[in-house]
């Protein structure tokens, strides 16, 4: 992705990026992308809303977890904004002298987008993997669908997929049932007659 020859992106330079855009360091380059559709951003908030009281707050769950929406997280020279990530409430840090979390997450999900998808599936993925984020969940609201991969000798394994309106218990979080139909905005159809 990026030229060995060319300066590696500073987080200085995300700084410099308008409001309405997500900014990160990907390979040592700034890409910038949209802010989320509004069918990207109502699966990311209501799959929060689904894991962030059990997870957090223990609420009907099992609680231990810190669950961040859009957080800015470190992974060496890269900084990576996932739609949500989540630590072991042991594992997360307090308080660091910077904006970004510097600790790896023990899950990522990335919600799917066409302008997102190549860096989400293969560019993210990878980094992730290298620094040993446990699992990953893939959603992909246009085509309401749902990978939950388990990171495994250094390796992405794909433990299931799931569509449409499924019920959903899937690691690292399944103690709690998801109903994935919850997660996409549909147009209600014309009844006949």
């Amino acid at each position: 992705m990026s030229d060995p020859a060319k300066k590696k992106a500073t987080y200085e330079e995300l700084r410099g990026i308008p409001e309405n855009m997500i900014g990160e360091i990907i390979g040592g380059e700034v890409v910038v992308t949209p802010r989320p559709s509004r069918m990207h951003a109502i699966a990311s908030s209501y799959l929060g809303g689904e894991v962030i009281p059990p997870y957090c707050h223990g609420r009907g769950g099992p609680g231990g977890w810190v669950i961040i929406i859009e957080p800015e997280i470190g992974f060496g020279g890269d900084i990576l904004v996932p739609d949500l990530a989540g630590w072991s409430r042991e594992r997360f840090p307090e308080s660091e002298g910077h904006n970004w979390i510097s600790v790896t997450p023990d899950w990522v999900c990335e919600v799917l987008s066409p302008h997102t998808a190549r860096n989400d599936r293969i560019e993210k993925m990878r980094i992730y993997a290298q620094y040993q984020v446990r699992h990953a969940w893939l959603i992909d609201p246009l085509l309401m669908t749902l990978e939950v991969f388990r990171l495994e000798s250094g390796r992405w394994s794909l433990l299931d997929a799931f569509s449409e309106r499924d019920r959903v218990r899937a690691e690292p979080f399944q103690e709690v049932e998801i109903s994935l139909g919850d997660l996409w905005l549909e147009t209600p159809r014309k009844q006949p007659g």
